[in-house]
């Protein structure tokens, strides 16, 4: 049992530094990018330890990654820093919702499409659902507990769920997650 905990938790730091330096990367990558498409890459090694871990080791790296969130917008302030902080002006506990709750759903949700689907293609799907489970939350917390940012209304709320940036997300999401997945699970052996 004891093992096993050393495991895990061997497996949540690896994967955790792995984030970071996405994240770090990624922020300095997208500061100089001149293209408006900046996708979040983050979700890529939840998604991942979803599907070759499990939902708990998913879900609680996803955690991590709404604490980045949260880290993130307190830190450097942009104009929707308020939506995934509490910490800042006009942030609320409805932002750490929004910020957290999407995230662990990221790595829980790809690992039972994945064992639902269990082919290549299922890897594929797993990755795009993923990836859609961030986008989707997020933006349906937004608009609860945010409605005045779309003035009440739900079609610019559904049209900015179908942004560039989510769909070059859901893109880049399972095709990575179609890669990487195979290699680590050879490795793993």
């Amino acid at each position: 049992m004891k093992n096993n905990k050393s495991s895990n938790l061997s497996t949540i730091a690896i994967f955790f530094a792995v984030m970071l330096i996405i994240h770090v990367l990624s922020s300095i990558l997208f500061s100089i990018w001149l293209v408006p498409i900046k996708p979040t890459l983050v979700h890529i090694p939840v998604i991942v330890a979803s599907i070759i871990y499990g939902p708990r080791i998913g879900g609680i790296l996803g955690g991590i990654m709404g604490i980045i969130s949260v880290v993130t917008n307190t830190l450097v302030l942009l104009p929707t820093s308020y939506l995934f902080s509490p910490f800042v002006e006009n942030g609320n506990i409805a932002s750490l919702i929004i910020a957290i709750v999407p995230r662990i759903l990221i790595g829980i949700v790809p690992y039972f499409v994945y064992k639902w689907l269990r082919s290549k293609t299922g890897l594929l799907i797993a990755g795009a659902v993923g990836s859609l489970t961030n986008t989707v939350f997020v933006i349906t917390g937004i608009f609860i507990f945010f409605s005045s940012v779309y003035g009440n209304n739900i079609q610019t709320m559904l049209a900015s769920v179908i942004t560039a940036n989510s769909l070059a997300e859901l893109v880049i999401s399972a095709v990575l997650i179609s890669v990487i997945v195979p290699v680590i699970e050879r490795l793993k052996k």
